[in-house]
Parts: C-alpha cells; sequence; structure tokens
C-alpha cells in the first residue's frame, strides 16, 4: 500500500504521521517553555512525574485507540476505572488475595469489552449507544458495592504504590509508569506486525471493503473492544495502586481525555489512521499543560480543560486538512 509523503524543509513525512509530529513537536515546545519561565522544571524527575501521574491514563488511551481505529468509540473506560477500584478496595478490604484481585477484576474488564464488542457487532448498534450504556452501568454499579471512598491498606498495594525505579540522574518512575510502556511496546507491535492490527487498520479505512477483502471484520471488531476493556481494567488497577482508594466517582468524564489524547495524538476519529505511539505523547501533552499551570501557580486547574478544548479544535482542524487532501488525491487518481 502506498502512503502519500510530504515534503518539509527537505524531510520525508508520511501524511498519516503529520498529527503525531506535530503533538511530538509541540511536546517538546511546552516542556521548553516551562524550562525557560521555571526554575527547576527542566529536570528529569519533572519529565518522569509526567509518566507517573498519567501512566493508568496512558493505558486506557491505547485501548481507546484500537476501538476508535476501527471508527468506533469506548465511553465506558472511566467508569470502568472506578468500578474496578471499588471492587479492589471492598475485596482487599474483606482479605482476599491481592494477586487474585487483581486476577479478577482484569477478567471483569476483558468480559465486560467482549460483551460491548458482542452487542455492537451482532446487533449492529452503535459503538456510542453501547458503550455509554456500558458506562451507566459500571459507574453505577459502583455505588452497589459502597457511596463512600474505601481506603486501601494492604501490603502488597502500597509496597507496589510506594516502589522507585530509579532511571539515572537522580529521577525516578513507578511500576506503574513500567506497565504502562510495556502496554504502548505491545500495542505498536500489535498494530504494525500482525495480521490482527492490519485488519484493524482496514476496517477503520473501509469496513465493506474489508469484508470483500476476506478479513474476519465480526471477530477483529470483537476482539478490538476486548482490547480496550482489558486497558481499561489495567488501568483501573494502576489507578487503584496510584491512590490506594476506591471510589465511585473516580476519574468521572475521564474517558474524554482518553479520546482527546487520542486526537491529540494523531488518531483519526473517523477511523484507519493512527498509531499507539501518539496518544501517549497526547497523554503527555495535556500532563505538561497541567505541570505549567501548577508551576505558575496563580491560574486556575480549569485552564487544564480550556487549553486541551484549544488543542482539540487545531488537531481535528488538521485531521480534517489530511482529509480533505486525500479525498483530492483519491478524486485525482481516479
Amino acid at each position: 500500500m502506498n502512503e502519500k509523503v510530504v515534503k518539509f524543509s527537505g524531510f520525508k513525512i508520511k501524511q498519516a504521521n503529520i498529527s503525531i509530529y506535530a503533538t511530538i513537536i509541540l511536546f517538546i515546545i511546552l516542556f521548553g517553555i516551562g524550562s525557560m519561565r521555571y526554575d527547576n522544571f527542566f529536570t528529569s524527575q519533572v519529565f518522569a512525574n509526567l509518566f507517573i501521574d498519567n501512566a493508568y491514563l496512558i493505558v486506557v488511551a491505547v485501548g481507546e485507540t484500537f476501538a476508535i481505529l476501527t471508527g468506533g468509540i469506548d465511553l465506558s473506560v472511566g467508569a470502568m476505572i472506578a468500578f474496578v477500584s471499588m471492587i479492589s478496595a471492598d475485596l482487599l478490604k474483606k482479605g482476599v488475595n491481592p494477586i487474585l484481585v487483581i486476577i479478577f477484576v482484569l477478567l471483569i474488564g476483558i468480559i465486560f469489552g467482549t460483551l460491548q464488542g458482542f452487542l455492537i457487532q451482532k446487533f449492529k448498534l452503535h459503538p456510542w449507544i453501547v458503550t455509554l450504556a456500558g458506562m451507566f452501568f459500571a459507574r453505577g454499579s459502583s455505588y452497589l458495592i459502597s457511596i463512600n471512598s474505601i481506603t486501601i491498606e494492604n501490603k502488597l498495594f502500597t509496597n507496589i504504590s510506594s516502589l522507585r525505579v530509579p532511571i539515572g540522574f537522580g529521577s525516578h518512575i513507578s511500576v506503574n509508569v513500567v506497565v504502562s510502556l510495556v502496554v504502548v511496546v505491545v500495542a505498536m507491535y500489535i498494530l504494525k506486525y500482525t495480521k490482527f492490527g492490519r485488519t484493524i487498520y482496514a476496517i477503520g479505512g473501509n469496513e465493506n471493503s474489508a469484508m470483500l477483502m476476506g478479513l474476519p471484520v465480526a471477530k477483529t471488531k470483537i476482539l478490538v473492544y476486548t482490547f480496550s476493556g482489558f486497558c481499561s481494567s489495567l488501568g483501573g488497577v494502576l489507578f487503584t495502586i496510584y491512590t490506594l482508594s476506591g471510589y465511585g466517582l473516580h476519574c468521572n468524564g475521564m474517558e474524554m481525555d482518553a479520546i482527546a489524547a487520542c486526537v491529540i495524538g494523531g488518531v483519526l476519529l473517523t477511523g484507519g489512521v493512527g498509531s499507539a505511539v501518539g496518544p501517549m505523547f497526547g497523554v503527555l501533552t495535556t500532563g505538561v499543560i497541567q505541570s505549567l499551570i501548577m508551576f505558575q501557580g496563580t491560574l486556575n486547574s480549569w485552564w487544564t480543560k480550556i487549553a486541551v478544548g484549544m488543542l482539540l479544535f487545531a488537531f481535528i482542524a488538521l485531521q480534517r486538512v489530511i482529509v480533505i487532501r486525500n479525498d483530492k488525491r483519491k478524486t485525482v487518481i481516479s
């Protein structure tokens, strides 16, 4: 498959990767601005903290990426994190083995995602409707366990939460970061080197064409939501370890943060274009904006939402330009 290549300042760039490069450049610029304006901003630990504070969101965004690449969406990811945190906290409080708790909640995420994928594919329901219902179900089920926050005092969870992995230059990362980076690498491999990944792109490009090519469209779409459910439950485990608590209001509205990270990271909302590494930089970009606001000290935290909203407008416009150029190119060729 021939990919459109554009020239920019002497460099050849694949058109599909323009948004990703724009996100990386934006991240570098923002981090540079913070380094110039604030003391102690340009340190390896500030950079590492971007990963530590957002490891769970990186994992969730990766799962969301798979759904969006097929032309779908998963709105249940934030509610699943809250659901996982409540189940984990409640079971740990009752003395259940923490390893069994982790396995159990991951299985719940897998089953939940598979069920959503089955409903979407079998009954040809729109992903927005199915996953919106899943969001309400998971969030509501959290309150069946408890309406209050549950503190986690399990020794294994507290040890993992406090464990730090040195990375040199006097800085460190958490175990959550290691897990999130492994997920990103695995997702990149799946999308680039496996038949499953190629089928995902084909479905997002044109589902009818993918079916005519004999690709396993139905199976792939179900597995995509299975993977998204796994990522959201794994993100829930990481978030639970990070906060050491379970609460039904955890990550309220976080599904929009995951979608925003995907868009900023170059994933086309109509499907078929994007990568797993882009959303990671999307998460880091929103994270560095939040860090800039924290270092500034006088701005309200809601400025983070405003800045992310402006970025979304800009990247959606960029995506639209890319789509229009592709359509014109196809028209000329035909």
